[in-house]
């Protein structure tokens, strides 16, 4: 039998030197298992069953900082804690933004949560979408639902700098219109910052004017070259499935499509293995990867 690899967490007594007192004190103070507190400043409604919570630090320690794509673990105190990736701009961490879907008992409490709630952060985690590597070529979002959350973080850094990118294109479903999320930004990035946004719905009311449809359909005709671009997916894993097929047939290399996995993570650390996808431990591997590594473990029925 292969041996198993087992991830020594951030700041763990593995990864400091014996016999040194300033680290045991750092892995004290940085125990990535103890969570900060925070305290809600705003939460802001979405859509239906989607909020916006905006957090500042309670403990007088300067806010987190975070690459586009990490995701803490958000605990509300007395029910538990979910993995939500951070969904704000990285060039200003505070506040700190997650977007949630209200879809359980912790996810409830934390939307239901009042101005002054205070809650619990831990993180950041995981990898990031390193947008820069994608300087000089076309850029390509595609996403569905709230899987633009983990995107905007990425999409605000590519704005940043503008002009250090080609052709930047959002293909962005829901599942109806009235799910669409973020859409009055979708609009400042299309008018102000030469974003090609193009947006779908699975299901629409008779009169509706936009396209209907699934996303992976917009790859297929979408404004770029496939051979000097970059693409980003988020979303449930069968669109992110058809999406990477989609544009690598179009032309993109598998390398050069990143999707961000986000499956059933608990810790964060890499230590209770509910992420472990064959060999790769999501929380610490990722949450994001290449399609390049995902391609064969995603097409593994059941794993």
């Amino acid at each position: 039998m292969d041996d198993i690899r087992i991830p020594e967490p951030p700041g763990s007594a593995a990864q400091v030197a014996p016999g040194s007192n300033a680290a045991s004190v750092e892995v004290l103070d940085n125990d990535p298992m103890v969570p900060r507190r925070y305290v809600v400043t705003r939460v802001r409604q979405d859509t239906r069953d989607t909020f916006t919570l905006l957090l500042d630090p309670a403990d007088g320690q300067p806010p987190l900082d975070f690459s586009a794509g990490q995701f803490t673990m958000l605990h509300a105190f007395g029910v538990g804690e979910v993995p939500i990736s951070i969904s704000g701009d990285p060039a200003h961490p505070a506040p700190l933004e997650h977007t949630i879907r209200n879809v359980g008992a912790v996810t409830r409490a934390l939307v239901e949560a009042t101005p002054g709630t205070e809650i619990g952060v831990r993180g950041p985690f995981g990898t990031s979408w390193a947008v820069d590597d994608a300087r000089g070529h076309d850029v390509v979002f595609v996403t569905g639902g709230i899987g633009l959350a983990p995107l905007r973080p990425a999409i605000l850094d590519v704005l940043a700098d503008r002009g250090a990118y080609g052709k930047v294109l959002l293909l962005y479903g829901s599942r109806t219109p009235d799910d669409i999320l973020y859409g009055n930004e979708m609009h400042r990035w299309a008018d102000l910052n030469d974003v090609n946004v193009q947006m779908t719905v699975d299901n629409a009311p008779y009169g509706y004017k936009g396209r209907v449809g699934f996303v992976t359909e917009l790859v297929s005709r979408a404004g770029f070259d496939p051979r000097h671009a970059f693409a980003f997916a988020c979303g449930p894993e069968v669109m992110m499935r058809s999406a990477a097929n989609a544009l690598n047939a179009r032309g993109v290399p598998k390398d050069k499509i990143r999707l961000s996995m986000e499956r059933s993570m608990k810790c964060g650390v890499g230590l209770c293995g509910h992420c472990q996808l064959r060999e790769t431990f999501v929380c610490v591997d990722g949450p994001v990867l290449d399609y390049a590594r995902l391609e064969p473990l995603m097409n593994v029925r059941e794993l």
